[in-house]
């Protein structure tokens, strides 16, 4: 016969869980921090030759990852270029030009993946470097429930240039900690994605890690710590491959509000430094979010 406690041990509830994606190459073909750059010429905020830039760090981008000493030059560039950008209008921006630049290039196994995780009832959380005015609409986007990302200081609506938050490398594992502890997350039962070697701290604070499309050095961590290695080739809009994905999606609750600055600081850092710069270094792209 079941003791008195059995009914209360039954209906305890089991520790949450959440799935914490990266952005760039792995719920989306391209990088978030190149894609707007066009836009954001026809805006104002850059000019020509910085759209021509950004669209050749783009393409060299999707050739390979970016190293320590890439993204501390991309964080160093983008806080002289926002300097001064209103952040009203960067949101407009992004507001306006959301489903014509991101839709078409979200990967279909990622959407099957966050469609997945969240019938499965865990959390979708994007984590990722790039600006949060551009990954809070694409989170709102994708549904996820939560977002962390990159955040400059504002002042007067306007950027000051000064970085307050950057979400990059062991400060993604550092917010993935605090959302566990303050949503009660069981990192042993939570799973995380990336493309990048920079995010080897994210994937090793989850008890289920993963590398989607893994640049060399992650391939190789992957391959040694024997963590499923993923291939996403499919782009696909996202309204076309789920359209339930394309209804009033859940609120992103942002950890901070960050900079869209990103949208072209790390095409044009990349590319200073590689072509006109002469610092050397592998001939990759500056923006692995």
């Amino acid at each position: 016969m079941a003791g008195p406690y059995a009914q209360q041990v039954e209906t305890l509830p089991q520790p949450r869980a959440a799935a914490f994606f990266d952005l760039d190459k792995t719920v989306i073909a391209k990088s978030s921090t190149f894609t707007f750059s066009r836009h954001f010429y026809q805006g104002g905020l850059i000019n020509r030759r910085a759209v021509l830039r950004s669209a050749y760090a783009q393409f060299v981008y999707l050739l390979g990852g970016a190293d320590h000493d890439q993204m501390e030059r991309m964080r160093e560039y983008l806080s002289a270029l926002c300097r001064g950008w209103n952040v009203q209008q960067v949101k407009e921006i992004v507001a306006e030009t959301l489903h014509q630049v991101i839709d078409p290039i979200i990967y279909d196994e990622a959407a099957s993946l966050i469609e997945g995780h969240h019938a499965a009832g865990r959390d979708v959380v994007i984590v990722s470097s790039s600006g949060a005015e551009i990954v809070e609409p694409i989170g709102r986007l994708l549904g996820a429930d939560r977002v962390v990302a990159t955040r400059m200081v504002v002042k007067e609506g306007c950027y000051t240039g000064e970085v307050e938050y950057y979400a990059y490398g062991p400060t993604k594992a550092e917010a993935i900690a605090e959302l566990a502890e303050s949503e009660g997350y069981d990192l042993k039962r939570c799973y995380a994605y990336s493309d990048s070697a920079t995010d080897v701290p994210m994937l090793e604070s989850v008890g289920h890690p993963h590398a989607v499309n893994p640049d060399r050095a992650l391939r190789r961590e992957a391959v040694a710590r024997g963590w499923p290695v993923l291939a996403f080739e499919r782009p696909v809009r996202l309204r076309q491959r789920l359209p339930s994905l394309a209804l009033p999606p859940r609120p992103a609750l942002a950890v901070g509000a960050a900079v869209a600055a990103a949208a072209c600081a790390a095409g044009l850092v990349w590319y200073a430094s590689r072509r006109w710069g002469g610092r050397g270094g592998r001939a990759v792209g500056a923006a692995a979010a």
